[in-house]
């Protein structure tokens, strides 16, 4: 069996972790003074278990858009033609006004809330499916009424979009 690679963060606790991010990176967790050995142990030990989170992954992430920098220019104008009629068109549903739009290059949130009712979005939100871009400009206002993420908040959210999980779904390649 091949050693698997993986990045190691010591920190101020008391139990061993291993997980696989969106990349298929491993990141092993560990207290600061855990003997290397006893790591390493933890690591074989739970190899079936990280070969299938990597497998995974690389499915979720071969069902995702395939983004571009280079693309940048395009998305951001298709975001300042698309976004503000669909807030405009989800704010009167909901009865909730934003003060402004932004659009970001975020690359690990597709859209925001600020305290000041601002709305920000990823212009990478504009590579997916139109559901969930809708999902995203409905999550966002919902923030507008609820700055949390309440059961009430979701109740909201599902009032204007009953098929809300699905369309989550689209946003994570599941």
């Amino acid at each position: 069996m091949e050693k698997t690679e993986y990045q190691l963060i010591r920190s101020d606790r008391r139990t061993l972790s291993v997980e696989v991010d969106s990349s298929g990176a491993v990141l092993v967790r560990a207290p600061r003074l855990m003997p290397k050995w006893r790591i390493e142990a933890f690591v074989r030990e739970r190899q079936g278990w990280i070969e299938a989170a990597k497998a995974r992954q690389a499915q979720r992430q071969a069902k995702l858009p395939q983004i571009r920098e280079e693309d940048k220019p395009l998305y951001v104008k298709m975001a300042k033609a698309i976004l503000p009629s669909k807030i405009e068109r989800y704010a009167q549903r909901m009865g909730v006004e934003p003060t402004g739009l932004t659009i970001t290059s975020a690359k690990t949130r597709f859209g925001s809330c600020s305290g000041k009712n601002r709305l920000s979005f990823s212009w990478r939100l504009m590579a997916y499916p139109e559901a969930a871009i809708d999902y995203v400009v409905v999550h966002e206002l919902a923030h507008i009424r609820y700055k949390d993420h309440s059961r009430a908040f979701y109740g909201f959210i599902e009032s204007v979009l009953p098929d809300y999980r699905d369309r989550i779904r689209l946003l994570k390649g599941k």
